[in-house]
């Protein structure tokens, strides 16, 4: 009887996790997901809990095993992803520590969730110390990552707690709740915690100690890092993707219903998967889109596809050969998914959610909603056909031309990048009275050109400073939405590929590093990454951008005032503080 083997990824995102089961052709022969709790206890504040995150994931990895009917046995690696969060443990006794401000009591509440926005304060005096090390996550250290995260908690918890405290990625952490090993990944620790591989840049052991001393946390120098995990070889130990973290441990095995010893494969962030599942696919883009040096599944063909994974928010990654240092752009970062390689990360902290907030604080919302429900359509799909259905009432040239007088920039919860600034808000010219469901869908359409606008600002950003790319490859749930992928085609001038398994492309990029980890000889080494995508992905379908010379136009004018509408809100901010001064202070 002939056997299989399969393997299995799992996928951790903002609000659920995700598991899903491959074969060698990396065909998805199920996937399971279950939602996770999320802690809002005050505006800015986001907590999760490993033990709440790990209960879903075996409860995912159960089900779609029985599902699925592929026997447990033939599970040969599993590979992780998740969001870029902060996980706290008790060094002496593997236990979540509580990070709930103020008590600190509530110890299932043990991860800051890469949205929280806590850490403004430490976040400016980490970026004021202008540290070399500073250029390599675009100039300046994001409120979103972790070490900023870290140094609040050494400022709020009680200095008893604090000291017990060891940080991992939450990546990182599944990794080490599934084998019990200390070991990192370049992924988390390069993109998110300040970590300069060695050789880089005069890097000798990873991790910075005048960074470190001089922002307040020289104790986490002590013994080599030992709570932050060490040192490469010494203490420590480092992977880039899907190398072998280790065997999947008795305890584990028997939560997620499946055999000791499975190969565990290094984690990486939830969008660096996205990269994984989606730039191999084989698609039919123009030749002007391709590097015509080399064969359409050669490695270099990945330096021009930019990686857009859409969820809540999205991030846009794009690897190239050597460094390339973009303002306002994470990275470049080494190592992170393939060995000698380098990452840039753009994006932007609102998008899945921006469109669900500027819905659904609408006055008409209700109404749309309960048509949508009558129609079994949901609310995005109902109002892109009312949208349609507007421009045709109106004998409108197209949907964008409806909304030529309507500008609206949506940075409601600061902007990750190019500008790099968490202060950013929000802002609209062209409100009327009317609170109809036109007026609900103008503002929605609004919101998405307003998400294709900057889309295209990241990418100028990156191909200004020496990136060279030609195509968008998307994944996540807003791939759904053609309407907004049209938009980005258009806006962007490029074309936007659409993969295969839309919901599913982060957590197949997570089984493909399970796959990797399988793949070991006798002597520990693994198939190569690209070699494993390029084989497992597949076929998807393409969004190709306008030939329409006014939508062209029209685009390109709003393009101009998105930036100038930018530019404006820091110079109105700038303006105020400069008048005012410290009255504050003064009161």
């Amino acid at each position: 009887m002939e056997t299989h083997n399969y393997y299995m990824g799992v996928d951790v995102g903002t609000g659920s996790a995700r598991v899903c089961i491959i074969d060698e052709t990396g065909e998805i022969k199920g996937v399971e997901s279950k939602e996770t709790q999320t802690w809002n206890p005050r505006a800015n504040f986001y907590e999760q809990s490993t033990e709440d995150i790990w209960d879903a994931i075996c409860h995912c990895s159960n089900t779609v095993l029985e599902k699925s009917g592929i026997n447990p046995q033939h599970v040969k690696g599993i590979g992780f992803d998740a969001t870029c969060s902060l996980a706290v443990f008790d060094e002496q006794t593997d236990e979540p520590v509580s990070v709930a401000w103020p008590e600190f009591k509530e110890k299932t509440r043990n991860v800051i969730l890469w949205m929280d926005h806590r850490p403004e304060d430490e976040t400016s005096k980490i970026n004021a110390t202008e540290h070399n090390l500073l250029k390599y996550v675009g100039g300046k250290m994001s409120i979103e990552m972790e070490i900023p995260k870290v140094l609040w908690l050494k400022n709020n918890m009680p200095p008893q707690i604090y000291e017990r405290c060891k940080f991992y990625d939450l990546a990182d952490a599944l990794t080490h709740i599934a084998t019990g090993k200390e070991t990192r990944s370049y992924c988390s620790t390069v993109c998110k915690q300040g970590f300069i591989p060695v050789g880089v840049d005069g890097s000798v052991k990873g991790w910075q100690d005048d960074f470190l001393t001089e922002i307040g946390l020289g104790d986490l120098v002590e013994e080599n890092y030992r709570r932050i995990g060490g040192v490469n070889g010494d203490n420590g130990a480092w992977l880039s993707a899907g190398e072998i973290v280790g065997d999947l441990c008795e305890s584990s095995a028997a939560q997620m219903g499946l055999p000791s010893g499975i190969k565990i494969g290094s984690g990486v962030i939830d969008a660096y998967a996205g990269w994984v599942g989606t730039v191999g696919a084989k698609v039919n883009i123009s030749e002007k889109s391709l590097d015509q040096g080399h064969s359409k599944g050669d490695l270099e063909q990945a330096f021009h596809r930019l990686a857009a994974v859409a969820g809540t928010s999205t991030c846009h990654l794009v690897m190239s050969k050597d460094p390339v240092f973009v303002p306002g752009i994470w990275g470049p970062y080494r190592d992170v998914l393939l060995e000698g390689r380098w990452l840039a990360e753009g994006g932007q902290s609102c998008t899945g959610n921006l469109l669900h907030n500027v819905v659904t604080i609408h006055p008409s919302y209700n109404t749309a909603f309960e048509a949508a429900k009558v129609e079994s359509t949901n609310i995005f799909e109902y109002l892109n056909k009312h949208l349609d259905a507007m421009r045709q009432q109106q004998n409108a040239p197209s949907i964008s031309y409806l909304a030529r007088h309507f500008f609206f920039y949506g940075d409601k919860h600061g902007n990750r990048s190019p500008i790099a600034d968490p202060r950013m808000r929000g802002s609209v010219v062209g409100l009327s009275m009317d609170k109809s469901v036109d007026d609900l869908a103008l503002q929605y359409y609004a919101a998405m050109e307003f998400i294709a606008q900057q889309t295209r600002h990241i990418v100028d950003s990156l191909n200004k400073s020496g990136h060279e790319i030609t195509s968008i490859f998307m994944s996540g749930g807003q791939c759904k939405n053609d309407v907004l992928m049209h938009l980005i085609a258009n806006a962007t001038g490029f074309p936007v590929s659409i993969p295969r398994y839309i919901d599913a492309a982060v957590v197949l990029g997570a089984a493909m590093l399970g796959a990797k980890a399988a793949s070991s000889n006798t002597n520990g080494e693994t198939e190569g990454l690209w070699t494993i995508m390029d084989r497992m992905s597949h076929t998807g379908r393409v969004v190709y951008p306008t030939d329409n010379a006014n939508e062209k136009k029209l685009l390109a004018a709003k393009y101009e005032v998105f930036l100038h509408m930018a530019k404006s809100q820091q110079t109105y901010r700038q303006n105020i503080d400069d008048a005012i001064g410290n009255w504050k202070s003064q009161a």
